[in-house]
């Protein structure tokens, strides 16, 4: 099991002594599943709290698609996305928010706004992130990805089986992370499924995630909605559910204290009844 049992969050203390669910919030026009639905305030304001009444622990807030082929934005408009959303949910709601983000402005303009959490898919690489993410006083999520979105699917491959790829890259990131001085206990780590992985690297590493225990430190997973699903079971992203329910459980199994999923309610079900079956083994 995992070493750290909660994480301060800001004002909010996240308790990881078993799974929870981190509900999606994009609020991009482009997401692959469900871009442009939750661009409007209230819609993202509505939406975040029917997640959290179906159980969701956290909201993941992204204002830049990071799907496949998906173009960079600018730092101004992904924070004149974020920004009034992280406002409203703090203030209406009093939720736990995550920001998923590489841009420095936008880590800090969340963590003034109440965020509790930076969800980095570039891992703080970019100029002036890791800085930014110190000052905020938040945890972070460090990803690993192998290129940008723009080409990360474009034949990716490793010379080395993929879960050490992940590990050893994972290990370099905290370290440096360390040497900055963000503190280890404000690390959670990210596999970064279907980031620069084909079908086969995405299984094995759900095969082997187990590993990556080795690194103590909290894994924070998602799988939801991805074409890994469609392309093993040949369902389009609005038939990709039962898939999904069964990489969550198989997540949880391995180790997954976070699980960032679009639909919280049947995915709280199946971590719950996962960690259930997990518990009298304990």
């Amino acid at each position: 099991m995992n070493p750290t049992a909660s994480l301060m969050c800001g004002r909010h203390r996240l308790d990881l002594s078993y799974p929870r669910v981190m509900g999606i919030l994009n609020v991009t026009p482009d997401s692959f599943s469900d871009g442009g639905r939750h661009v409007a305030l209230d819609d993202a304001l509505r939406h975040a709290e029917r997640m959290l009444a179906e159980g969701a622990a956290l909201i993941d807030v992204g204002g830049e698609s990071t799907r496949p082929g998906a173009d960079s934005v600018s730092p101004q408009e992904e924070l004149d996305r974020v920004a009034p959303v992280v406002e409203a949910l703090v203030r209406e709601l009093d939720a736990l928010v995550s920001v998923d983000t590489s841009c420095p402005e936008v880590m800090r303009e969340s963590a003034a706004l109440g965020a509790g959490l930076i969800n980095d898919v570039r891992s703080l690489e970019r100029e002036g992130a890791l800085a930014a993410a110190i000052g905020s006083g938040l945890p972070v999520c460090l990803m690993h990805r192998q290129g940008e979105p723009q080409d990360m699917q474009q034949a990716p491959r490793y010379d080395v089986p993929i879960e050490e790829a992940v590990a050893d890259y994972l290990a370099a990131r905290v370290a440096e992370c360390e040497a900055a001085g963000l503190r280890r206990e404000r690390l959670l780590l990210d596999p970064g499924f279907g980031f620069g992985k084909t079908v086969e690297h995405n299984l094995r590493l759900l095969n082997r995630m187990a590993c990556l225990d080795e690194l103590e430190l909290p894994l924070l997973v998602g799988m939801s909605r991805k074409s890994m699903i469609g392309k093993v079971l040949e369902r389009p992203v609005e038939e990709r559910l039962p898939g999904g329910l069964a990489l969550t459980s198989l997540a949880v199994e391995r180790g997954a204290r976070i699980l960032r999923v679009h639909d919280v309610a049947p995915s709280v079900d199946a971590v719950n009844m996962t960690w259930a079956v997990l518990k009298e083994g304990c």
